[in-house]
């Protein structure tokens, strides 16, 4: 397992299309051990790949930061197939270090997509777990924490985004 530099916003692969995983081989499953060794290393509850420069759509969550094997999730080739309520909740993005900012996510999801050897499987998920697989989802289709921010929001938190990259707290 590698531990890989996690792109910031400003690195056109974080919106860049993502192509769909193919190949479910030793390839992948190295890419997918990366991902989770560099998401908690961050520390964080998912990881996608086009954040560690890698265009699929391939991501990883594990609420459990690395301390439960059983909560491992591999999301290849996901998609939400299904939603239930909203909460405005506290999001923050390993992309955008050290920032965070409230917005809407469904109560509940069910995201269908493959699993580390390619099986099709269906996923409930509700909260917190809930909040992280749309979280992901949105990385795969190129949409990022600042894209669903409008008006005077979007704008205090580029600002807060500038004034980041300025301090040299993180650079693209």
């Amino acid at each position: 397992m590698t531990v890989r530099p996690i792109l910031v916003y400003g690195d056109p692969r974080l919106e860049a299309p993502n192509a769909p995983v193919e190949l479910f081989d030793g390839e992948l499953a190295r890419i997918v051990e990366d991902l989770f060794e560099t998401g908690w290393r961050a520390p964080g509850l998912g990881l996608a790949a086009p954040q560690i420069g890698v265009n699929l759509r391939l991501a990883t969550v594990d609420l459990s930061v690395g301390k439960d094997p059983e909560q491992r999730i591999v999301l290849a080739n996901p998609g939400i197939i299904e939603t239930t309520g909203r909460a405005s909740v506290e999001e923050g993005c390993l992309s955008f270090p050290g920032l965070f900012t409230t917005l809407p996510r469904p109560r509940e999801v069910v995201v269908r997509a493959q699993g580390l050897t390619g099986e099709w499987f269906e996923l409930a998920a509700s909260g917190l777990l809930a909040q992280a697989v749309c979280h992901e989802v949105d990385h795969l289709d190129g949409r990022l924490l600042v894209h669903h921010l409008r008006g005077i929001k979007k704008k205090m938190f580029l600002r807060r985004v500038d004034k980041m990259r300025r301090s040299g707290a993180w650079a693209v």
